[in-house]
């Protein structure tokens, strides 16, 4: 049927992005690195259809650049670019606590789903601070942007929720370049994750905000030092 077909090279298209994206966040792809779309479709042994769509694809959520002639490359995020993200996640993050708590969303911390959710988002916290806390930069990463993800999920607003995981990937991407390269992380990165949902079951939306900022300034103190070297 017609249909499979298509069925199969969207999926194909989104295992391709997906792979990148990893690589990427694993480090082995670097910023400034280019690769053609020849050079990834040999490399997972598909055709080039469904690389070209992936790369496109990656591109519109500003992982990669197109290099005129060339092909793609990783795209390369500065400090600035960092503080920028930060920002913006914060002002997404900021109304989602404050709707949660006062009633005036899609969903709050007074619904039952709402209350079960976050005890599903505890314990993806939990995994991450674990994460945290042994300096294991590749299982953190994969636990804090599903904890994100489903804390935005507590909305009950799709656009909001891609919109903040999106920045998430990017955050980490830009910071990866530099995370990867200090063999000792243990106690160095970020986990108050479950603080965080702490403060949220609590209706407190101030607190919330509070240990989000402190977890800003935290990131953000982490990365200035390793660019300055």
């Amino acid at each position: 049927m017609p249909g499979n077909g298509s069925v199969t090279r969207s999926t194909l298209r989104q295992q391709i992005a997906d792979a990148l994206r990893d690589e990427v966040l694993a480090g082995r792809l670097q910023p400034g690195q280019e690769f053609t779309v020849k050079e990834i479709a040999d490399q997972y042994g598909v055709s080039a259809t469904p690389v070209r769509e992936a790369l496109v694809d990656l591109s519109a959520q500003g992982l990669l650049d197109a290099v005129q002639h060339r092909g793609f490359e990783v795209h390369a995020y500065s400090l600035d670019d960092y503080r920028g993200m930060i920002e913006a996640r914060s002002l997404v993050t900021d109304g989602i606590f404050l709707r949660l708590v006062d009633g005036d969303g899609k969903a709050t911390l007074e619904d039952p789903r709402t209350i079960a959710a976050l005890a599903g988002v505890r314990r993806r916290g939990e995994e991450a601070e674990r994460a945290a806390g042994a300096g294991d930069l590749n299982i953190l990463i994969g636990y804090d942007l599903r904890f994100w993800r489903e804390v935005s999920a507590l909305y009950g607003n799709p656009y909001l929720t891609d919109f903040l995981h999106r920045l998430r990937v990017q955050s980490w991407v830009c910071a990866v370049q530099h995370l990867r390269k200090v063999t000792e992380l243990k106690g160095s990165l970020w986990s108050g994750h479950t603080e965080l949902v702490d403060a949220l079951a609590r209706r407190d939306p101030a607190a919330a905000q509070a240990v989000v900022s402190a977890y800003n300034r935290h990131a953000l103190a982490l990365l200035e030092r390793l660019t300055a070297g």
